[in-house]
């Protein structure tokens, strides 16, 4: 079990060499899809507005030494309980079923499996954390 603490912060325009380079590795390329269109879409996202109802999420582990380590379940778990405490009714998120190290630390971080979904990149598994998610 990993003992450190997170803290987040907003993405900025500085983190964006970081993000670019991640989507290209392999391991995240693998179910993030093509880095460029991916890229530009997380890009958009610094645009958002940050809107007080229910949230969805996506992350990956972009460095290699960090995977398998627990940081998955723990980061996850971290960042969703804040958007929890800060009045999001639930997070919501759509891993692919083939992703079962996606899907555990989901479960690990309180997620419950939903259903089965179609999404525009295929199938997915939409998966729910409340705050009553353990």
């Amino acid at each position: 079990m990993v003992s450190r603490a997170y803290v987040f912060r907003p993405m900025t325009a500085a983190d964006l060499p970081s993000v670019r380079r991640w989507l290209a590795k392999p391991h995240v390329a693998r179910w993030w899809g093509n880095p460029d269109e991916q890229f530009a879409l997380v890009s958009r996202d610094l645009l958002g507005e940050d809107l007080d109802r229910a949230r969805g999420i996506d992350q990956f582990i972009g460095e290699e030494d960090m995977i398998d380590c627990g940081h998955g379940s723990a980061l996850i778990r971290a960042f969703v309980d804040d958007l929890l405490r800060a009045g999001a009714p639930q997070v919501l998120t759509d891993p692919s079923p083939a992703n079962t190290r996606a899907i555990r630390a989901y479960e690990k971080a309180g997620f419950r499996r939903d259903r089965p979904v179609s999404t525009p990149d295929g199938e997915a598994l939409l998966m729910v954390r409340e705050p009553n998610g353990t």
